[in-house]
């Protein structure tokens, strides 16, 4: 049977939180609140961007946020409704996304802003999110840096076998090509249940502190900070991926 190339995060969302499954969503939900609660913050609402299948929105939930879930991937969509039918999910392009409203707290992790491989697509995207956010409000996101991107996984495979919910199993074999002239990194990934296979393939660009810094400021952020998980210490050069916790000028400054 040939194998079929879909979009990205298309045909992978019936397995990916099989696959996914030991990545601790509660774990990165509490190092968000903790950072907030530090920082002498409370927030009520929530965006979470690049939602997926929902699992961080849930977390959020739980800590009760009121919290509105957006994600470019209608499959990724239909899986999160599936899991939070109560929560307001939105279909939207990250580059775009226009709600009329503000949250306290936005949130976008699992490197999701690395799928946006030219800076200037993130710079708009990183500008509407600073848009959504009210007086003082927080985002918190992660990024494979540029040495993330390029040493992503040791022997540049990852491959598996993960049970799914209806009693299947899915076998997965990802692999991982950097393309140092373009500073892109593609992940072919492979899946195959009971003789149906798929791939999609996925690349990102990595972002270091240097890179971010000037995108921040141009999107209108008053300040941020870049740290490693889970300790918050500050990234060193060769740190594979750093979390970025930025501000809006609170409404004392504007």
């Amino acid at each position: 049977m040939p194998t079929m190339q879909r979009v990205p995060f298309s045909a992978l969302a019936s397995v990916y939180d099989a696959i996914m499954a030991d990545i601790d969503y509660h774990e990165w939900a509490e190092f968000i609140a903790t950072y907030a609660q530090d920082a002498g913050l409370s927030p009520a609402s929530a965006l979470d961007l690049a939602c997926g299948t929902g699992a961080l929105t849930a977390e959020l939930q739980a800590m009760g946020l009121e919290v509105v879930g957006l994600d470019g991937s209608a499959e990724m969509l239909a899986v999160a409704r599936s899991r939070l039918p109560n929560t307001e999910l939105v279909h939207a392009d990250l580059r775009d996304f226009e709600l009329n409203r503000r949250f306290d707290l936005m949130t976008c992790v699992f490197d999701s802003l690395n799928n946006l491989t030219e800076p200037g697509d993130l710079g708009r995207s990183l500008a509407r999110m600073a848009a959504h956010l009210t007086p003082g409000g927080l985002l918190a996101f992660d990024v494979n840096t540029r040495i993330g991107v390029r040493d992503l996984w040791e022997g540049e495979v990852l491959e598996g076998l993960a049970p799914l919910d209806d009693g299947r199993e899915v076998h997965y074999h990802w692999s991982h090509h950097y393309d140092a002239a373009t500073e892109l990194g593609t992940v072919q990934a492979f899946c195959r249940i009971e003789g149906e296979e798929f791939v999609e393939l996925h690349t990102e660009r990595g972002y270091d502190v240097a890179d971010l810094e000037p995108l921040l400021r141009a999107a209108g952020f008053a300040s941020w900070e870049c740290c490693e998980y889970p300790d918050y210490a500050e990234p060193w050069p060769e740190t594979p991926r750093i979390w970025v916790f930025a501000r809006t000028a609170s409404a004392e400054t504007t």
